[in-house]
């Protein structure tokens, strides 16, 4: 069963979290002065309408007409009833997925990465530098780019572009040039905060580019945010009150923070984020001020975090190998609005398997994380025979991750 929203019910304003966060986020500190910085220091990377969703204070921002029209090509995205799934689980627990896998680029990114390349252009930019992970938000950058004319380059952690090669392809195909990293270290597995210091070591020396990043900071949380908007009105289609429990994969945030920021000022709505034990950011990190990339070139964050130089296991799930995450999830999970679980990589492609076998469609690494929760929850309701109602993000696809399933199928994968 699925419910598809029309094209005039997209979302015409994102949702701000931060006025209701539990307790005032705190600001972001220059990496040399460690003062909160301002505009001006955050000028040379972002254009001015990003800084200014960075730290509006307005509950609702409108998403301009031009951003609107590129997004109606996939939005809204379906929301999913995984019946199928239930059945296996013999659960009475009711599974809903925001499946966003039905993007150009395969995964929730897109959200982000249109809005950031039409204000860069806008502003006069002629060239973004990013990096990427498992490559979905290098090939989401890549693709809206290319739809704004601007050049593209993308930073890959040097552990997926080996791993992953069509998302290079990708990403060249829609005229990005991709290079390995850390640029500096060709031994190295490379970690995504070694990759943010090479993008940002980019623009620096580049005077017509600009720096896009596909997770972490407010506004791309803010831009992610029409996930739980459209899932919210799906779910009342269903004919359900609200969810019992709201699901997503975390590394940096942008994914689990866009469906679960619109629930967190309803009441009695649980809100887990799920991440590797390879990389046990809030679930093992402690929370304090860090760097967000390796070298140290970024503004401090008041985040969870498992040190600026940590370099996880190069593990599959390349998206969520962040050694720090959004400060907005970070302030929900120190205050208890949110919680989060950590699980190793057989356990979750058991679940990924699993939900192949049953739903069809074969899920990201990254995504498989929050089906494996998913289970476990359903799992629990039926021990406890409770018709829990389950929403979670079907962040993307794993159509180029084909090798992750090969390792597993063929008993190569390592237990991180």
């Amino acid at each position: 069963m699925r419910w598809i929203l029309p094209e005039d019910r997209l979302p015409t304003a994102w949702f701000n979290v931060v006025p209701r966060l539990p307790a005032p986020l705190q600001p972001p500190l220059h990496p040399v002065t460690r003062e909160p910085v301002g505009p001006d220091d955050l000028a040379p990377l972002f254009p001015m309408a990003l800084i200014g969703q960075e730290v509006t204070g307005d509950l609702w921002v409108d998403i301009p007409g031009e951003v609107l029209d590129v997004l109606r090509a996939w939005r809204p995205t379906p929301l999913v009833r995984a019946d199928r799934l239930e059945r296996a689980l013999k659960t009475p627990a009711r599974i809903y997925y925001k499946d966003e896998s039905v993007s150009p680029a395969g995964s929730h990114k897109p959200n982000t990465a249109v809005p950031q390349a039409f204000f860069n252009r806008t502003e006069g930019v002629s060239r973004l530098a990013t990096e990427t992970g498992a490559g979905q938000w290098g090939s989401a950058l890549a693709y809206a780019c290319s739809l704004f004319g601007l050049e593209c380059k993308v930073y890959m952690v040097r552990a997926s572009f080996e791993q992953k090669p069509y998302r290079r392809v990708m990403m060249e195909t829609w005229g990005a040039d991709v290079e390995p990293s850390p640029i500096d270290d060709p031994a190295s597995p490379g970690s995504l905060g070694a990759a943010i210091s090479d993008a940002v070591r980019d623009v620096v020396t580049q005077g017509h580019s600009h720096y896009s990043l596909g997770s972490v900071l407010n506004h791309v949380l803010l831009h992610q945010t029409v996930i739980g908007l459209e899932a919210k009105e799906q779910l009342q289609l269903a004919g359900e009150e609200r969810p019992d429990i709201v699901i997503g994969c975390c590394g940096g945030g942008s994914n689990f923070g866009g469906i679960s920021s619109p629930f967190v000022p309803d009441e009695g709505v649980d809100l887990l984020a799920v991440e590797p034990t390879a990389c046990p950011t809030l679930t093992e990190g402690p929370f304090q001020y860090d760097f967000g990339d390796t070298a140290g070139m970024t503004p401090l964050l008041a985040m969870y975090t498992l040190g600026h130089d940590f370099v996880p296991s190069p593990i599959h799930a390349g998206g969520l190998r962040y050694h720090g995450d959004a400060p907005i999830i970070c302030n929900l999970v120190q205050h208890g609005r949110m919680r989060a679980v950590a699980y190793p990589q057989l356990k979750v492609f058991d679940a990924a398997i699993q939900f192949a076998r049953t739903q069809g469609t074969i899920p990201a690494p990254e995504t498989a994380h929050a089906i494996r929760a998913v289970i476990d929850e359903a799992l629990a309701a039926k021990e406890a025979g409770q018709e829990k109602v389950i929403l979670f993000s079907y962040s993307g696809h794993g159509l180029l991750d084909l090798s992750a399933y090969d390792d597993y199928l063929h008993g190569r994968m390592i237990d991180a």
